[in-house]
């Protein structure tokens, strides 16, 4: 009968270092969701691009004036052209606090492509 308690003892003390040493499986950890854009900067970046996109069609008008692709006159109808969709933009930013929705960003942008079309390449 010591025999068998003492087997006993040592199976239950190796069954318990073997626990000790076996590792158990990795657990997965799912990733935070991304934090949801804030509105407010959301409308300030669009009403930001628009004004890059505007400071960009300048700076293309500008370098086919100096080219001599079309004469100053026609630069200075097509940066009026510029200048009246930027007040469009400032009029509609200044009902949402500095920023653009996404419908008049889009609105805007349409004018920016019929512009950049006057502009040509």
């Amino acid at each position: 009968m010591p025999h068998t308690i003492r087997a006993l003892a040592c199976a239950a003390l190796i069954s318990s270092l073997t626990a000790c040493v076996v590792t158990p499986p990795p657990q997965r950890v799912s990733a935070p969701p991304p934090p949801r854009p804030n509105p407010r900067e959301a409308a300030l970046q669009r009403f930001d691009q628009i004004g890059d996109r505007i400071d960009n069609l300048s700076r293309r008008i500008d370098w086919h004036v100096n080219q001599g692709y079309y004469p100053p006159p026609q630069g200075g109808a097509l940066h009026h052209r510029l200048d009246v969709i930027r007040q469009e933009a400032r009029d509609m930013a200044t009902q949402h606090g500095g920023g653009l929705s996404g419908d008049e960003q889009h609105v805007l942008n349409q004018e920016l492509d019929g512009a950049a079309r006057a502009i040509g390449e």
